[in-house]
């Protein structure tokens, strides 16, 4: 699983140490080598777990698709991003955090209150 790109679709074997990586950057963090550069790269598919050639020379619209079960591969990248949130109880035990202090409870009467109107006990 790549931590550089969220939504990789395929995994590309590198040329130079013919070890399966997400992205360039996963092949920089484990590899004291630098990549190879080639025209010529194979591809497994995420989806279909089906392995593919594609020649970089020869690149088509066409070709951004899986060629065994038409995965959309070439997309835009979504990458990691710092995020700040508020951290707080579990609200399955107190949900005051997500109570709408606006709306008011009706309020709770027992047998042993008293309404005012003592005709309607019986």
């Amino acid at each position: 699983m790549c931590r550089h790109i969220l939504n990789a679709q395929v995994s590309i074997r590198s040329p130079c140490c013919r070890q399966w990586f997400d992205c360039a950057q996963c092949h920089a963090d484990t590899q004291d080598h630098q990549l190879k550069q080639t025209m010529e790269m194979a591809f497994a598919c995420k989806k279909c777990k089906k392995c593919f050639r594609k020649d970089m020379n020869e690149f088509e619209d066409s070709d951004e698709f899986c060629p065994h079960c038409d995965n959309h591969f070439v997309i835009e990248a979504k990458e990691p991003q710092a995020r700040l949130e508020v951290e707080g109880d579990d609200v399955r035990k107190d949900a005051r955090m997500i109570k709408d202090e606006r709306v008011k409870e009706k309020e709770q009467l027992t047998i042993w209150d008293d309404e005012g109107d003592a005709s309607r006990l019986g």
